[in-house]
């Protein structure tokens, strides 16, 4: 897993309105390598399937941000303002954050999966 320090993560806000329109690849059917749309939902592998759909709906009020899986359940993250991306707002299960490039992180908590779009550039130092 690759390490944060150092490095501001900023999470793309994802309204949910579908109203930006899919890029050339998506439209040609490519996969989840693709450009990340904003279309108000999250690629996620939930229960510890292997399998990523693009299935988990995102909610973002403020700092908040839930992630709500097909089945009902969901996760409530807190976005921070530190560069570390986001934290668990609830629950035992702490949020573990990856950088995929630069354009997505993962994020695991517990056996749950989500990858978001994120903007990512190094901090600078005073």
């Amino acid at each position: 897993m690759k390490r944060i320090g150092g490095i501001l993560v900023v999470l793309a806000t994802l309204t949910g309105c579908g109203e930006q329109a899919p890029s050339a690849q998506r439209q040609a059917g490519a996969t989840a390598q693709a450009e990340p749309v904003d279309d108000g939902k999250a690629d996620c592998a939930l229960g510890g399937s292997h399998e990523w759909v693009h299935d988990c709906a995102v909610e973002r009020a403020g700092k908040m941000l839930t992630l709500r899986h097909p089945d009902g359940g969901f996760r409530r993250f807190r976005v921070l303002d530190d560069g570390r991306g986001l934290e668990a707002a609830d629950g035992a299960e702490a949020a573990k954050l990856t950088i995929l490039d630069d354009k997505r992180i993962e994020v695991v908590a517990g056996s749950d999966r989500y990858r978001l779009p994120a903007q990512i550039g190094a901090t600078r130092r005073p």
